[in-house]
């Protein structure tokens, strides 16, 4: 079964930094597109970033310059690195891989979430 484990959320002050990890396993992750999103309460999940297999990347206007999104093919784990954090950037930030088969087949995988606070 294919699990994706986040880690490194946490409370941290405005305008400090965090850096989330997101390990991989039991699935080709170098062929993978990887992506965080995040969903604040009473919002709806929202893309932050995303990295493609061939290590492309995009940012969501409101992280552009604050956050970076990289990948690790050799450790199986995508990153996303947060500084100048915002309270707007309260929330549970999950981990997602995808691919789309040459056939047309989709795969769509989560991770559980790891809460960021940004508080004083």
């Amino acid at each position: 079964q294919v699990q994706l484990v986040e880690s490194g959320g946490g409370l941290v002050q405005p305008g400090g930094s965090l850096r989330l990890s997101c390990a991989a396993s039991r699935i080709i992750f170098s062929i993978y597109d990887m992506g965080w999103y995040r969903q604040a309460p009473g919002k709806q999940r929202e893309l932050v970033a995303i990295i493609t297999s061939r290590t492309n990347t995009n940012y969501a206007d409101s992280v552009k310059g604050r956050f970076t999104i990289s990948r690790d093919n050799a450790k199986s784990t995508v990153y996303l690195q947060m500084k100048s954090l915002k309270p707007e950037d309260t929330a549970v930030y999950f981990c997602h891989a995808t691919r789309t088969t040459t056939w047309g087949q989709r795969d769509d995988y989560w991770g559980q979430g790891t809460q960021v606070t940004v508080s004083s």
